[in-house]
């Protein structure tokens, strides 16, 4: 369908309950498909790292070179950045010995710059506006922080803090709720809350995955972690192909 004259289509998905949805299921993917390669494999971090890191390039790539929206295109890259989130935030917390505590405040202080130099290069950060190759060239790169950091954040949580998984699930969950309730009760900026929920999604996948593959006497529910992976896959692609998605649209 075409578009109406004085708008222009994203090369982004509308942001729904569906989106959340899928957001969810692709983080929790990228905790059990990220630890099925680096330690069920045996491949470590580093490895499992730039693993992922060639395909999240490779995906990027293919998301800029589109001409319009394409699901299974863009959900297919978040999955590479949560990936590659997952063994990057865990390769420098375990491997080089920064702790989840220095990680985390060093990707929180990359997720701020890099949110402060597209606003002061483009002039918003609206999601919507996500349509040119600069501004894709500025979300992939937030938002590869902000898997990276929601990694961190998770294993901070559940490990150091001593909250275990379930108490974890429900920190996130609640801040979730939380943002949720902001969005329709109040006038807080919705880009604003949007990132908020866009990192948050992240933790929330984290300790879920860690939750369903970790041994029983750490918490977890010792589920294999490639059939947790297929499990949540299958979610996924039933989702984005059963549920109709649109480009996010805005006004000139």
């Amino acid at each position: 369908m075409a578009l109406q004259s004085g708008t222009h289509a994203s090369k982004v998905p509308e942001v729904t309950l569906v989106f959340w949805m899928i957001k969810i299921a692709a983080t929790t993917l990228g905790e059990t498909g990220g630890d099925a390669v680096s330690m069920s494999l045996g491949l470590g971090y580093l490895l499992g790292t730039g693993i992922f890191a060639v395909a999240f390039a490779l995906a990027v790539w293919a998301q800029i070179a589109a001409r319009r929206f394409h699901p299974l295109l863009y959900w297919f890259t978040i999955v590479a950045t949560t990936t590659v989130g997952t063994t990057l935030a865990d390769f420098a917390d375990r491997s080089l010995g920064i702790g989840y505590a220095g990680g985390s405040a060093i990707l929180l202080a990359l997720l701020l710059a890099s949110l402060f130099a597209w606003y002061r290069t483009l002039g918003t950060i609206a999601v919507d506006s996500v349509s040119t190759p600069r501004a894709e060239a500025f979300y992939w790169t937030t938002i590869m922080f902000s898997q990276t950091l929601g990694t961190a954040l998770g294993d901070w949580t559940a490990d150091t803090a001593g909250l275990g998984y379930t108490g974890a699930m429900a920190i996130f969950g609640g801040l979730l709720l939380f943002a949720s309730i902001a969005y329709f009760t109040t006038r807080l900026s919705r880009t604003a809350l949007f990132w908020i929920a866009f990192v948050l999604t992240r933790p929330l996948g984290a300790v879920v995955g860690d939750f369903l593959d970790k041994p029983l006497d750490a918490g977890g529910l010792a589920l294999s972690r490639f059939t947790a992976s297929a499990v949540l896959l299958a979610l996924m692609l039933a989702l984005i192909l059963l549920v109709p998605q649109r480009p996010a649209q805005r006004a000139h």
